[in-house]
């Protein structure tokens, strides 16, 4: 990861909850940290990271993500055993 995947997930950990996290950024991420992404109905995205699925809704049409979205990151990432 490089260090704005690292500002991002860091974002992510933030206590309380951020909502102005970019979605692309979330997704670089996640990527960077080694999820697979597979594409879902609508703007549905699915993501596997260290055997741990994670389906999420991109965020429309804002591209901000909110805060409920952001806690559901943090477990997803928390249960693959990726935390900053």
């Amino acid at each position: 990861m490089n260090s704005k995947h690292r500002k991002t997930l860091h974002a992510i950990f933030t206590e309380p909850p951020l909502s102005n996290i970019p979605w692309k950024d979330i997704e670089a991420m996640l990527e960077a940290a080694g999820a697979r992404k597979s594409e879902g109905a609508g703007s549905r995205v699915r993501f596997l990271l260290n055997g741990v699925p994670g389906v999420f809704h991109r965020p429309h049409p804002q591209k901000e993500t909110d805060k409920g979205a952001v806690e559901s990151v943090r477990k997803f990432l928390s249960d693959a055993g990726i935390k900053p």
